[in-house]
């Protein structure tokens, strides 16, 4: 097997295992806050989310070593910049909320409401971390089916997942005068 996809596959695996620790993290975290009284909240695209998350994995292993798929470095070095922005950003996230971070919708704003970090300028700047990832990561060995259809089909996952999580967040009081008026996914530039 070439070198490249030796590497990448070697990345992909790494970006699984990661995974898998976030969602221990996450355990805990919701552990946590139900002791404190949160509750979570009914979230119907989240299998989906699960399952588009695996699928990205794995249909860029699949596309890169069925398909042949060539790296080629001046796509894979912005890919990679990106990927790593976006994996600084999303762990900023779950540095910044704490016992706040899982991959469920919770109602735990009475718990308060996180307005530091990354959150000073939008509402979920996870959602665009997590975006920006699943489009970057199949592209630096070129897998660009899997990023195309991991993307279209993240959006829409999105679109219901945070649907359901403003629908929770927004019904708090102190939510909405910190966040409401910041925007979901990119700072106000001007």
């Amino acid at each position: 097997m070439e070198l490249s996809r030796f590497a990448y596959l070697i990345l992909l695996g790494a970006v699984a295992v990661l995974r898998l620790l976030e969602l221990g993290i996450s355990r805990r975290n919701q552990r946590r806050l139900v002791a404190q009284g949160a509750r979570r909240a009914a979230d119907p695209r989240f299998p989906a989310m699960v399952a588009l998350h695996t699928a990205v994995l794995a249909g860029a292993a699949a596309e890169v070593v069925l398909l042949r798929r060539p790296l080629i470095p001046l796509l894979a070095a912005p890919m990679t910049a990106l990927f790593l922005a976006a994996n600084g950003l999303r762990w900023w996230v779950i540095r910044t909320l704490g016992t706040h971070w899982n991959v469920q919708v919770m109602d735990s704003a009475s718990l308060g409401v996180i307005s530091s970090g990354p959150y000073r300028w939008v509402r979920h700047p996870n959602y665009s971390a997590v975006f920006v990832e699943m489009f970057s990561l199949p592209l630096i060995h070129t897998a660009w089916i899997t990023a195309a259809l991991g993307s279209g089909l993240h959006a829409w996952v999105l679109r219901g997942r945070i649907a359901a999580e403003e629908r929770v967040l927004l019904a708090e009081p102190a939510y909405r005068v910190a966040m409401a008026s910041k925007p979901r996914f990119l700072p106000h530039l001007f």
